[in-house]
């Protein structure tokens, strides 16, 4: 790395399919910023050594993915965000490694731009998972005022951790329960790896969620999961995982390079014919 060239990385284990890369690198051909994006492959027990030594390796900072983001949060200083969601994805180096949790933004703004006005209805939110993306959807929904969140998930214990993190507005039911808690929902997440590329389908009836719902998938392989093709014969508006995907690149990228980068139609095309091409064994 020199003065003119900055270098950033995604880390994880596996990481060979990740398609960071591919977004940070258009961006970085677009506003012609001399830089570099590349996909490090670092086991768990060499992650702390890895990330304490970024600037050594030429880089001014990383995104972090699985299995890594708690440790990112551990061997780093968090901001307020990433401390409250308990996992951090993006680092940068500002005289100390600094770490956030831009799945949070990326969760929201990729809401607002696919259903404009979703936080204005009030309701009930159905959050199913409760891994870190569940936990970055929740915080991003009590950020935006959700009053009432009830996360459901296969294990009881981890969404029992998930009301004791974010306090009395989020409650928690069993897996078996989940189809008679979309009876007054005005929103239904799926956090969970259910509907991915190798994965079980999510089992559940759409038709029990209201006419004016709306169902958002963070699983974008396959791009249009059976979630989301129920949900859309249906009438009821989608999010889909695609979208928090390049949302939550935004800031990293402003973070490292100094430029705000603009998710176009030309990008999602490249990132959808990409994926579509070659589908990949996770979403990492």
């Amino acid at each position: 790395m020199t003065e003119s060239v900055r270098a950033a990385c995604v880390i994880g284990w596996p990481i060979e399919h990740s398609r960071s890369p591919l977004i940070h690198n258009y961006w970085l051909k677009r506003y012609r910023i001399p830089g570099a994006y590349r996909a490090e492959a670092v086991p768990p027990h060499e992650f702390r050594e890895f990330v304490q030594s970024l600037a050594a390796r030429g880089y001014v900072g990383a995104n972090v993915t699985v299995p890594h983001k708690e440790a990112a949060l551990a061997w780093s200083q968090p901001d307020d965000r990433a401390r409250a969601v308990g996992a951090a994805n993006t680092l940068w180096l500002d005289g100390v490694l600094r770490s956030t949790n831009t799945d949070v933004e990326g969760f929201l703004h990729n809401l607002d731009a696919c259903a404009p006005g979703w936080d204005r209805n009030g309701g009930t939110a159905v959050v199913l998972g409760a891994g870190g993306a569940a936990r970055a959807v929740i915080y991003g929904l009590l950020e935006r005022g959700t009053r009432r969140i009830v996360a459901i998930n296969r294990t009881p214990r981890r969404t029992q951790d998930l009301r004791e993190r974010f306090g009395t507005h989020v409650q928690t039911a069993a897996w078996a329960e989940r189809d008679r808690w979309l009876t007054d929902a005005s929103l239904l997440i799926n956090a969970t790896t259910l509907g991915m590329h190798g994965q079980p389908d999510l089992a559940i009836d759409i038709g029990r969620l209201p006419a004016a719902a709306i169902v958002a998938d963070l699983v974008y392989v396959p791009l249009d999961t059976p979630l989301l093709r129920a949900a859309r014969a249906r009438g009821l508006r989608t999010a889909d995982g695609i979208g928090m995907l390049l949302h939550q690149a935004v800031r990293g990228f402003l973070l490292w390079f100094g430029k705000k980068p603009e998710i176009t139609n030309e990008l999602k095309s490249l990132l959808e014919r990409d994926l579509s091409a070659s589908p990949p064994r996770s979403q990492e």
